[in-house]
């Protein structure tokens, strides 16, 4: 099965336009975050969302950790996705669920070490998917995604097996030259990507381009 690629960071609807031209299944529209590239506007992610065509994914990015809020966040997005980029308690969850069942709720797992398999079998019964990054939740200034770095894929395949057959994306420095490798090694369903597939913050199409070929015409 060819996985789903999901190019994060989307600036604005051309870009959107471009992404979904190139090849891309979901889009990834960031609100406010503690640090990280691509952060736009509530009203701008709500104006991609309602100009992007099913069945494009629109997952809207939020650091927000209470129920309440990431719902009435996402009432203004009306994006098909929420992505939970910080630590959302299992209460939390099961109360978001119920403020928004209609919604894909993807968790964040930060692979910084052996907690990350813990807190994913935690979190996995709550929501339709897994999203594995590089973040750092623990640092003063969160580092909560967009780090265009690689995290150890042993442990990513180990959360993938636990929680099969959840959907798990995998998210963290991938590019044209290192997909073939990250699919081999943990075999998510989905990909997400975003420096990697910028110049000067731009999403660059040839990369973009390079990326798709190289993630889809797998032998």
């Amino acid at each position: 099965m060819k996985p789903v690629i999901k190019v994060c960071c989307i600036a604005s609807l051309a870009e959107a336009r471009l992404a979904v031209a190139t090849g891309a299944d979901a889009l990834g529209l960031v609100s406010a975050m503690p640090s990280g590239p691509g952060v736009i506007d509530d009203t701008t992610i709500a104006a991609i969302a309602a100009a992007v065509p099913r069945p494009t994914r629109t997952f809207l990015l939020t650091a927000r950790t209470t129920a309440e809020s990431i719902a009435e966040q996402h009432a203004r997005a009306g994006t098909t996705t929420l992505q939970l980029v910080d630590h959302v308690p299992a209460d939390e969850l099961r109360r978001l669920r119920r403020l928004c069942p209609a919604v894909e709720l993807v968790q964040v797992i930060h692979v910084t070490g052996e907690d990350a398999v813990a807190e994913a079998l935690a979190a996995a019964p709550q929501v339709d998917a897994l999203l594995l990054d590089s973040g750092n939740p623990a640092l003063a200034v969160k580092e909560l995604g967009g780090t265009g770095r690689t995290h150890d894929w042993t442990l990513s395949r180990r959360i993938r097996d636990a929680v099969w057959p959840l959907p798990l994306f995998l998210a963290g420095g991938l590019h044209a030259g290192n997909v073939a490798a990250a699919l081999a090694a943990v075999q998510p369903q989905g990909l997400d990507l975003c420096s990697r597939v910028r110049t000067e913050g731009k999403l660059d199409p040839r990369r973009l381009r390079e990326f798709v070929a190289a993630a889809r015409h797998m032998p």
